[in-house]
């Protein structure tokens, strides 16, 4: 793997790692953040591969029609819904519910001021 590709991979992590408990958001916004568009399926490659020890929050990650990309019934898909409806994001037919907000402004989320 080439510098260029790893730092590419530590750039999805990091916005992987950004994404606040129960927020999701879409591979293609995560692809944005990191500064690849269009790369959404990279950042699905970018999870398989990551390190267990960087402890990311994948479950967060969904496809753009707001469904987890895991098959249906599989074990996987379970337990990530089950990560997600514990964080307190809604399912409707399948979907994260509109009201959970997706694709948060994850820059707006971090460095806004608080409302203390």
């Amino acid at each position: 793997m080439s510098v260029t590709d790893r730092k590419l991979l530590e750039r999805i992590w990091r916005a992987v790692a950004a994404i606040p408990p129960g927020e999701i958001a879409s591979y293609g916004a995560i692809a944005r953040r990191a500064g690849a568009p269009r790369r959404a399926r990279l950042v699905g490659h970018a999870l398989k591969v990551a390190p267990a020890s960087l402890k990311l929050p994948w479950h967060r990650v969904l496809n753009a029609a707001g469904r987890i990309s895991l098959p249906a019934g599989s074990r996987a898909h379970r337990m990530q819904r089950r990560l997600l409806e514990a964080e307190g994001v809604v399912f409707r037919n399948g979907r994260a519910d509109p009201a959970t907000k997706r694709d948060a402004d994850l820059d707006a989320l971090l460095w806004r001021p608080r409302a203390d």
